[in-house]
């Protein structure tokens, strides 16, 4: 059994306007989405600013509320709040904020941000949380005396890597990490990435990685959903989406992947201009008349996009 199942997810942002302050639209944020997450599993979510991944991730922790659906946690439907109570879910299940700073409390002490989920879901003396504090600091690399400093004090990672430590703290099953290290540098992000796949690996920790960065998840994703105006256009593993990839939205995604080589660096941009041209020129085909994404469509046993059926029956032709 997954350890996370996602079935038909929507969440939807009421529009009110007029004088009587009615509904008279909807934002669809996440407008039906089904995807599992195995245990001890890095699943990537991958998307453009206002895809709707930060609010995915944000119900699966409970932060958002769910408009219809299932969120199946161990097989029991914790869209309600009651039911995440009783299967004290909010200690199994953590989240890493992409805003280091903001999601640490100026006003507290390292010690206390990161005993503050022990407190909530431990019952432990002062010694056993002093030291248990301590044992988080060493996991994620930062000295002993972090503890009694202020978030203002330290750089970018290094709060990133207190937020990892304050998500680890109750041992959780599974992480939503939404841009963990979009606002670091490259060798903070490599340290920060690394400090979090050593943590899986000793914890068993499963991960939900929210990125914009197709680089980045490669590295630490063996299942991907590409997500584009609150749905899904692709899902697959990592060699279905970087080496065969459908749709002309994940084709535009891959392109921005910057090219290091820098003899290539022409053919580069010609690349990426003809595969901007295609999403222009085919986007009416590979979405609806009001920009719904298409429903996804199976080409293989972990290969499913979200094709207009012309193109699916030529697709299917040719694996044939």
């Amino acid at each position: 059994m997954a350890l996370i199942e996602i079935r038909d997810l929507k969440v939807h942002y009421p529009i009110r306007s007029g004088f009587w302050n009615r509904v008279t639209d909807r934002v669809l944020a996440v407008d039906g989405i089904n995807f599992d997450i195995e245990p001890g599993e890095t699943y990537g979510l991958i998307g453009e600013s206002g895809s709707g991944k930060s609010t995915t991730g944000k119900a699966i922790v409970g932060l958002e509320k769910v408009t219809s659906g299932q969120i199946l946690y161990e097989g029991q439907d914790i869209t309600k709040a009651q039911t995440r109570r009783n299967l004290r879910y909010n200690k199994d299940v953590q989240m890493i904020f992409q805003d280091s700073l903001s999601s640490l409390n100026p006003r507290k002490r390292i010690a206390d941000i990161i005993a503050e989920p022990i407190r909530n879901f431990e019952n432990m003396s002062a010694t056993e949380e002093q030291h248990r504090i301590k044992e988080l600091l060493d996991i994620v690399g930062m000295p002993q005396d972090a503890m009694y400093k202020y978030p203002f004090e330290f750089s970018g990672g290094q709060r990133q890597r207190i937020g990892v430590a304050r998500a680890v703290a109750t041992n959780p099953k599974l992480i939503v990490a939404d841009e963990p290290v979009s606002a670091l540098d490259l060798s903070v992000q490599a340290q920060v990435l690394n400090f979090m796949k050593r943590i899986q690996q000793e914890y068993n920790i499963a991960y939900l990685f929210i990125s914009h960065d197709l680089g980045v998840v490669r590295h630490m994703c063996k299942n991907l959903a590409i997500m584009h105006r609150g749905r899904f256009v692709e899902i697959g593993t990592r060699e279905d989406i970087y080496r065969h990839p459908q749709h002309i939205y994940t084709k535009r995604l891959l392109s921005a992947i910057p090219e290091v080589n820098p003899d290539e660096r022409e053919a580069d941009r010609q690349h990426r201009r003809a595969v901007e041209a295609e999403f222009k020129q085919e986007e009416s085909r590979y979405y609806g008349a009001d920009g719904r994404v298409l429903d996804l469509q199976q080409l293989s046993a972990t290969h499913y996009v979200a094709l207009p059926d012309a193109t699916l029956a030529a697709n299917k032709g040719g694996v044939e």
